[in-house]
């Protein structure tokens, strides 16, 4: 014992302590042990409801804050930082906004529109996109994003199903509006991205844009009363048929560009866009995110497995946007030396397999996959803010409250969910896969699809577990495991997923029956080792006393379909096998595949290589297997 001691005795503990010590050190293992995400689940929780709570709180006041105003006022606080990179060239904020009120200035002078009205926007990824976007929006229109993939017929319907004043058009995708110009409804006025045109009655943009003033319009032409009013069309192939239109509101636009901020990123981010900006991840995650976060956004024209990592350095990026087949296409690329030599801290995004999710983190070092489920007109989102490899997010109690969602048990032969005696459908137990639906409320809105009623209609579940109630139908297969973590099962309906895209089947078939030596078409998705989703394959019937024309079915899909919807194989069928409810069989079409050593009938192959559809022999099969031919 110290000498000193007995002059300073040390003070006794009260004897409590060392049992409330013991009774806190207890409770932590016992957290740690049942409950290992509780804090984790609690910040997310509380990021969520802040959210919340501001824009109510701002809606009580009688204030609707849209993204657009968020975006002026940050114009207005910091005009010099980058918004924008795209090939080298920087645009402030300040540039874009400015820009946009030119674009704003030209159609408010032209005198075509009124708040309200729908413009549709065919264009690829350019600051010209953004520009036109928020010139319009300052207006009060509603801009409905097409799909530059999609072409003619199925074009033309989404075009009309939005049912526009005007059509903006790129400069490069003149090709696409020819095709259409003598279809398109003589009440729609065409506007392209140029400074001279060779159409008849089209109108040029680029030069009238360049003698706009860059004044601002009236703010009473974009201001939102209502945060359920519709702002964008964002198109969907949804489960059957051909695309159709999202109605997204101002309420979705917000709670879409939370998501990076809901997912860690900041102000200092550089957050980089390879997605196509007609897709609701690339505007509303990422333009609107990078707006909600005051950040800058690199964008890309076209995403580019070889240029990627280049332009993450080269542009010091520590925000990425992915769909799983990008970080496929990533992990196949040739090593190199310094492949985690970068800055990228967080990558966003959804539908990464487990094996890539791994293999990704292994190469490219220490970044956070931030996994997201959400469909675009969807009314449940979940986000794997815990980093847990393969899942799209977890839920709990308290979630469950704010988004009230269910698994039930589904019919795979008759394609419906199956009800009990009662007529009441049933939960799945934890562990199995089961149908993903969300309740309908005045919290949790479904705003539908533009023009057909019966699309949005055909969305919804009624009387699920109790007369009056209403759910939507995400029409995908969910499991929740035991410790409450969603994992993506599969798709149902007539549709699959190839190349980050939903491919609607009932579309792809309506395209080849056109043809005149086909009597029927079965359209369905295939497994393909090493690849994201699910290849197209057809079978097919054709009409007595003909032959197959190999040569006219190429060209029949890739001047119809959009490149990731074409039919990757056919299989030539005597006999179309139907269910017992006379619809086409599937599901043992789906089990066999297109391995020709245990398929007898004729099968061919889509060889892009030299386009055009070839026999596919037990060695093509094999190079397809070992990844030497190119999907």
């Amino acid at each position: 014992m110290s000498r000193w001691s007995h002059l300073y005795p040390l003070p006794m503990l009260p004897s409590w302590v060392p049992g409330a010590a013991a009774g806190v050190v207890s409770l932590h293992l016992i957290q740690k042990l049942l409950f290992p995400y509780f804090w984790a689940d609690l910040r997310y929780l509380l990021k969520v409801m802040v959210y919340g709570v501001t824009v109510e709180v701002y809606r009580l006041q009688g204030r609707i804050v849209t993204v657009l105003d968020k975006f002026v006022k940050l114009a207005e606080k910091q005009p010099h930082k980058p918004f924008l990179i795209y090939e080298g060239m920087v645009h402030t904020y300040r540039d874009v906004d400015r820009r946009s009120n030119r674009i704003a200035q030209v159609f408010l002078q032209h005198g075509a529109l009124k708040k309200g009205d729908t413009v549709a926007l065919l264009m690829g990824n350019e600051p010209d996109f953004i520009h036109v976007w928020f010139g319009l929006a300052k207006l009060g229109c509603v801009v409905a994003f097409l799909n530059f993939n999609v072409r003619s017929r199925s074009l033309l319907h989404c075009v009309s199903s939005c049912e526009p004043k005007i059509l903006v058009v790129g400069a490069d995708l003149l090709g696409t509006l020819e095709e259409i110009l003598p279809n398109l409804q003589k009440d729609v006025s065409v506007w392209i991205m140029t400074k001279d045109s060779t159409f008849p009655s089209v109108h040029t943009l680029l030069d009238k844009i360049e003698a706009a003033s860059e004044d601002p319009v009236p703010v009473n032409q974009r201001s939102a009363n209502n945060l359920k009013s519709t702002v964008l069309y964002i198109f969907t192939s949804g489960t059957t048929g051909l695309p159709k239109a999202a109605v997204i509101s101002h309420m979705q636009v917000l709670k879409g560009a939370a998501g990076l901020w809901a997912f860690g990123a900041t102000a200092e981010d550089i957050i980089y866009i390879t997605l196509p900006l007609y897709h609701s991840a690339a505007s509303l995650l990422g333009i609107g995110g990078c707006i909600e976060l005051g950040a800058t956004c690199v964008l890309k024209k076209k995403f580019s497995a070889s240029q990627f990592w280049n332009d993450c350095k080269k542009y010091n990026v520590t925000v990425i946007q992915y769909i799983g087949e990008l970080c496929r296409y990533l992990c196949s690329q040739p090593v190199k030396e310094g492949e985690k030599n970068h800055k990228v801290r967080l990558a966003v995004g959804n539908g990464v397999r487990i094996d890539v999710w791994r293999e990704f983190l292994d190469r490219f070092g220490a970044v956070k996959i931030c996994e997201f489920y959400g469909a675009t007109e969807g009314n449940i989102c979940f986000m794997n803010h815990t980093g847990k490899i393969g899942s799209v997010g977890r839920t709990n109690f308290f979630y469950k409250l704010f988004f009230p969602f269910d698994l039930i048990k589904y019919d795979f032969q008759k394609d419906e969910p199956i009800r009990n005696k009662h007529g009441w459908c049933e939960k799945v137990k934890k562990g199995e896969a089961g149908l993903l639906i969300s309740k309908v409320n005045a919290k949790n809105p479904f705003f539908g699809y533009a023009g057909s009623k019966r699309h949005t209609e055909k969305k919804l579940l009624c009387e699920v577990f109790k007369k009056g109630d209403l759910y939507f139908n995400t029409g995908d297969l969910m499991v929740q495991d035991h410790e409450n973590f969603l994992y993506f099962w599969d798709r149902i309906g007539d549709t699959f997923r190839w190349k980050g895209e939903n491919v609607a089947t009932t579309e792809v078939a309506d395209v080849i029956v056109m043809l005149d030596f086909i009597q029927e078409a079965n359209v369905y998705g295939v497994s393909v080792p090493d690849h994201e989703g699910k290849a197209g394959m057809v079978s097919l019937i054709l009409k007595p006393n003909t032959s197959l024309d190999l040569e006219q079915m190429y060209k029949q899909v890739v001047t119809y379909l959009p490149s990731y919807a074409c039919p990757l194989f056919l299989r030539v069928q005597e006999k179309m096998e139907m269910t017992g409810t006379f619809k086409q069989q599937k599901f043992q079409l789906v089990d066999e595949g297109f391995n020709p050593s245990t398929i007898a009938d004729p099968l061919y192959f889509l060889d892009n290589s030299k386009k055009a559809y070839v026999l596919l022999t037990k060695e093509v099969h094999e190079m397809i297997l070992s990844g030497k031919m190119k999907l």
